[in-house]
């Protein structure tokens, strides 16, 4: 029988032992990206929400969501992971504190790729099956509840977890997430947390990305027309972006951690391991960029938004437009 109190159980989790990248590159790293993705994702939810039509779209309201706990993320925890970096080992942390950081860390973290996997599954629902949402009562059911059901498990269960739970959390001042959960340790516990809350949410948005473009091209081809193609293109390049997107960023440690759970020793891979977890973080600040780039309308403005003016010359001490001085008759 599987031991239930493993030591190496932080393993199957946060990675701490081999640190491949140095705290100085890991700050300048996340910094360099958190910035622009901030503008980026008020920019995007600025659109959605104030856009009528936007915000009427039903494929564009779990995509409201994902960002408003994007935005939470990166004005709290990475700043304070920045801070961790730049100042490791010397900033003195309340437990109280070091609980709210692993809850936004890891708690926002999962709601994400579970918000993600619904979506996929929802944009085969609004393509291929919009009749389920032709109605405001199916449109509660189909669409609304399943968010709603979403959102109170996940508070509801990570609140037990880290608030509420029947054993004693542990403070560890010298990690960077400073807390270390007690259910945690227990190898039954994580694991099917990590199943089920990561691992399988993670390879749906992956493999339902796949299932779609094939349902897609064998329509068109059934169809013999592109009319369905292009009435869904929006949706389908959308959710297809993110999930290269998630592809790229949150899979190599999913894979890490189910060869964790399938017998991995502890001593193998851990500076791969803690590589892929470095980069993991980086789906909260390439989100952003990725839901822009997905839209052409948004895609449009951002670039008016970062379109430079031209150049103007000052003559005294007015200033002229360069191109109207230009254009200008000089009278005879």
């Amino acid at each position: 029988m599987p031991n239930n109190n493993i030591s190496s159980t932080t393993n199957i989790g946060y990675p701490y032992s081999v640190d491949l990248i140095p705290p100085i590159v890991k700050f300048w790293l996340y910094l360099v990206f958190l910035i622009p993705s901030i503008i980026c994702a008020i920019f995007v939810l600025y659109h959605l929400l104030c856009n009528q039509t936007f915000r009427r779209s039903l494929n564009n309201h779990v995509i409201i969501v994902l960002l408003l706990t994007v935005v939470v993320c990166q004005v709290t925890v990475f700043p304070w992971m920045l801070y961790y970096e730049y100042h490791i080992n010397t900033w003195s942390r309340s437990f109280v504190f070091c609980l709210i950081w692993g809850f936004i860390d890891w708690g926002v973290y999962l709601l994400q790729l579970l918000l993600f996997a619904w979506a996929s599954i929802e944009r085969h629902i609004l393509i291929f099956h919009d009749k389920w949402v032709s109605t405001k009562k199916k449109r509660f059911f189909v669409h609304y509840l399943p968010l709603i059901i979403i959102i109170l498990y996940w508070f509801i269960f990570y609140t037990f977890v880290y608030f509420y739970p029947p054993c004693k959390n542990i403070f560890e001042n010298s990690q960077m997430i400073c807390v270390k959960i007690c259910l945690f340790q227990s190898f039954v516990f994580r694991a099917l947390e990590m199943l089920f809350h990561y691992i399988i949410p993670c390879f749906t948005i992956i493999f339902l990305g796949i299932i779609l473009i094939l349902r897609v091209l064998w329509q068109k081809h059934r169809m013999h027309q592109p009319i369905r193609w292009r009435r869904h293109r929006k949706m389908t390049v959308q959710l297809l972006s993110i999930s290269v997107l998630y592809l790229l960023v949150t899979a190599p440690w999913a894979i890490m951690i189910f060869l964790r759970i399938c017998g991995l020793p502890s001593d193998v891979g851990e500076g791969f391991e803690n590589l892929t977890f470095f980069i993991s973080y980086y789906i909260v600040l390439f989100f952003p960029f990725v839901s822009v780039l997905s839209l052409p309308e948004l895609r449009t403005k951002f670039k008016n938004v970062l379109h430079l003016p031209r150049a103007r010359r000052i003559v005294g001490p007015e200033t002229f437009d360069l191109a109207s001085i230009k254009n200008q008759q000089v009278p005879m």
